[in-house]
């Protein structure tokens, strides 16, 4: 009887506890947590034939108060001292929750995508030295503001510290590539 009792104290507890927040959570049907990228996510150029063709990517659950969202892909083993950035997009409005694969280049939902480091707006896809693993970082940062108001030839580096000073909340997607 007390065993009854105690379990059902417990349960009046639980109850009375706010509900706690789901995780904010980014998928894609293109990329895996951990896994090699395809050849589509391949950069053509600098040596190396892919597709470079953007990954499908979408998340749930962002955080409350999010008014906008940043995309990046980053590969920090990338022999510069500074890391690699693949794709900076920014200003992505706070009602979308995905980017189809292969939406760099038009984008219609109002965001801006940056020069990535190859020196071309939009995706650049993974083109590591030759024998080398390198891991590519795709995040969706969750922006406290609708827009982050850079200049129209900013550096990834002063993008970078725009959605790190506004962030409100981050998930990605860390994968591989070697050639």
């Amino acid at each position: 009887m007390r065993i009854v009792i105690a379990l059902a104290g417990i349960g009046a507890i639980l109850s009375a506890l706010p509900a706690v927040a789901q995780d904010f959570t980014l998928t894609s049907r293109s990329i895996a947590e951990g896994a090699q990228l395809s050849n589509d996510q391949v950069f053509k150029g600098f040596g190396c034939e892919g597709g470079n063709t953007s990954p499908q990517l979408a998340w749930i659950n962002p955080p409350e108060g999010t008014k906008s969202f940043a995309v990046t892909a980053y590969d920090p083993d990338a022999p510069t001292g500074s890391g690699w950035w693949h794709w900076n997009v920014v200003d992505i409005p706070a009602s979308v929750s995905e980017l189809p694969s292969g939406v760099s280049g038009s984008m219609d939902n109002g965001a801006t995508e940056l020069a990535n480091d190859f020196g071309v707006k939009g995706f650049g896809g993974a083109c590591p030295p030759a024998g080398e693993v390198h891991r590519y970082i795709f995040t969706v940062h969750a922006l406290g503001v609708e827009t982050l108001d850079l200049p129209a030839h900013a550096s990834n580096a002063l993008a970078g510290y725009m959605i790190n000073a506004n962030s409100i909340g981050t998930a990605h997607i860390t994968t591989i590539y070697t050639r």
